[in-house]
């Protein structure tokens, strides 16, 4: 019993999107609204993802506060400007003014301010003055004073933030696979908007950090739960567009960011604000209608009550009369369950599953590595856009902008040409780029230099994208939490990449920059290895992920005799009980119709032989054969 029902569960798992998806109403009404209610928690994670670069902004200019006691005991302030007090008591550096972490020390008895006494330079005593921070007054660098000695503390803040960000995409991404996408989804944003209400609370460095990192993990299974959401309850054509709408949503919240930090000046009002649309989501758990169980993920778990009350929820909402359908609801009710069974009980997968696969394993792996480059690569271009001018929002806005650009030319391009062909072309211009950077930066011009960054962050902010979209669509829906978890986890390393360089000063830019644009070369032979999931239903088992190979790279030519040495025998084709059903079914009415819809014809000439003809025949010849 438990192999029919296993095998039958099989069989309705490959037919969902032909025979059950259909039958709920399909991409109709209810499925929109609730796809639109996955896109506002794109929109929070993104505001509380890029606050992180207004918090550890370091201000334009800062200095050491003068500190009386280090000046000669006859020093006087009145006889001096405020432009020649700081000079008389902060070094001066070429090329940056004045000095950040030092100030000047006279001997305590000379009356010689003019420069030519022996001056000890000490590290401040008093503290710093800063400028104002991009939009706020005061941030986490300015609260404690994370400059000079304690500058390593802001990049591993970043660190650990996005630390954070990767144990909450494998942890909370195994979660979507054991617990659901919907609970996953209300655990994350209720400790994500506690932790973001903590925040505000710090008052210090190192709680501050802890916060963040818990918070960041929390986000991360809100951005994993609705993005698998969301693509669960499309169809083949529109989950192109909805999750690029998604990004659209992040793209807003990137835009919206700086007023946003110009109107709240200080950090903590900031981080208020940004949590503020973490708790209006909390209202998903009132409004269970807005953000429902995925019931695909119920069908490959075999939690099949809750899956057939799923289904007539989502075929009520979208308005589908099941009673008026060719083939009624209670054909399909009772195909889900021939599918239960009597001893079928429900089954939870983990990535550690992929430990007997090969092609999801590999699938996985290449996508992390290209996710890893496209966010790792980003940068190498961003630091160019620095040494072409300083302003933050310069640097920032072109980001954001070419962002939105990116995901217009996925909109645009993919379901034309293919994902593996677009992600292909992304990786390309990404590697062409950095290599020509890499290469030519000393020999070009600036304004070269500014084109082949921004043309590099395009198409690497197309790559990220791509890869972690399609990373969604070919990984199994039993074990897509965690696969997915995982490659969006290697993006978040990449990321993490910039910050340890920042640990060193960028002394290991060049390095860092070789690696990449290596990396980004290899990407293009990793990519032939994937498979294309365009116009594709998403695969559901585990033997549906084993399924997803690659095309073969060159057709074959039609002309071409594909006979074999041998004559095989045909593959026997799959039983498949509803077809042979209908079959039945359409014989049965043949049979039982009072009228043949055909005529036997008459013969058009009249026998040789009449019917008394041929008895009289018959009686002469047994005559003779008695005789």
């Amino acid at each position: 019993m438990a192999t029919g029902a296993s095998a039958a569960s099989s069989r309705l798992l490959m037919d969902y999107e032909t025979k059950v998806f259909p039958h709920a109403g399909g991409y109709g009404r209810y499925n929109r609204i609730v796809v639109v209610f996955s896109w506002f928690p794109t929109f929070a994670v993104m505001l509380n993802l890029f606050s992180d670069m207004f918090f550890t902004l370091i201000p334009d200019s800062y200095h050491c506060k003068p500190d009386p006691t280090l000046l000669p005991s006859t020093f006087l302030l009145s006889n001096f400007s405020k432009q020649d007090y700081l000079n008389l008591t902060i070094p001066w550096v070429n090329g940056s003014g004045l000095s950040h972490c030092e100030l000047f020390k006279y001997p305590s008895n000379t009356s010689d301010l003019s420069g030519k006494v022996p001056r000890e330079r000490v590290s401040c005593t008093q503290g710093w003055e800063y400028s104002n921070v991009a939009g706020l007054q005061s941030n986490f660098v300015t609260e404690w004073n994370l400059v000079c000695s304690d500058y390593w503390k802001i990049p591993v803040q970043h660190i650990c933030f996005m630390t954070g960000w990767i144990v909450g995409y494998v942890f909370l991404g195994t979660l979507c696979d054991w617990f659901g996408r919907r609970r996953a989804f209300l655990l994350s944003i209720s400790l994500s908007s506690l932790f973001g209400v903590a925040v505000c609370l710090s008052n210090s460095a190192v709680v501050f950090l802890l916060l963040r990192l818990c918070q960041g993990a929390m986000l991360a299974g809100v951005s994993v739960s609705s993005y698998i959401s969301r693509l669960e309850l499309c169809d083949p054509p529109h989950r192109l567009m909805a999750a690029m709408v998604g990004g659209f949503f992040g793209v807003s919240a990137e835009l919206l960011l700086p007023g946003i930090a110009v109107l709240c000046r200080d950090w903590p009002v900031l981080q208020a604000v940004a949590t503020l649309p973490l708790l209006l989501l909390l209202s998903y758990w009132c409004f269970v209608l807005v953000f429902p169980e995925s019931p695909r993920w119920l069908l490959s778990t075999d939690q099949i009550p809750q899956a057939k009350r799923s289904l007539l929820e989502f075929a009520t909402r979208n308005g589908v009369c099941l009673q008026d359908e060719l083939y009624p609801g209670e054909t399909l009710m009772s195909v889900i369950d021939s599918a239960h069974g009597d001893t079928c009980q429900p089954r939870y997968y983990s990535v550690l599953e992929l430990r007997r696969t090969r092609v999801i394993w590999k699938n996985c792996l290449i996508l992390s590595f290209i996710l890893f480059i496209g966010t790792g690569i980003q940068y190498c271009f961003t630091r160019n856009l620095h040494i072409y001018s300083k302003n933050f929002y310069f640097s920032y806005f072109l980001r954001v902008i070419t962002g939105a650009l990116a995901c217009v030319f996925i909109c645009l391009t993919v379901n034309h040409f293919g994902r593996r062909g677009m992600l292909l072309l992304s990786a390309i211009i990404t590697g062409l780029s950095s290599l020509l950077l890499l290469a030519l930066t000393q020999y070009l011009q600036g304004g070269l230099v500014l084109v082949l960054s921004v043309v590099g962050l395009l198409f690497s902010q197309a790559l990220a994208m791509l890869s972690a979209f399609f990373a969604c669509e070919v990984m199994p829906t039993v074990v897509r939490g965690g696969c997915f978890g995982l490659v969006r986890a290697a993006g978040c390393i990449g990321m993490a990449a910039s910050s340890l360089m920042e640990l060193q000063n960028n002394g290991g830019y060049f390095l860092h920059h070789v690696i990449f644009a290596s990396f980004a070369v290899l990407s293009v032979l990793c990519i032939m290895l994937l498979p294309e999931s365009k116009r594709k239903s998403l695969p559901d088992s585990l033997k549906e992920g084993e399924s997803q190979r690659r095309p073969p790279l060159f057709l074959s030519r039609p002309d071409r005799d594909n006979l074999p040495l041998l004559c095989t025998r045909p593959p026997l084709s799959e039983y498949n009980p509803d077809n042979y059903s209908r079959l039945v079914s359409a014989t049965r009415k043949m049979l039982t119709k009072d009228s043949l819809s055909y005529r036997i014809a008459e013969p058009a000439h009249p026998p040789l032989l009449s019917d008394s003809d041929t008895q009289k025949l018959d009686n002469e010849t047994q005559r003779e054969v008695i005789s």
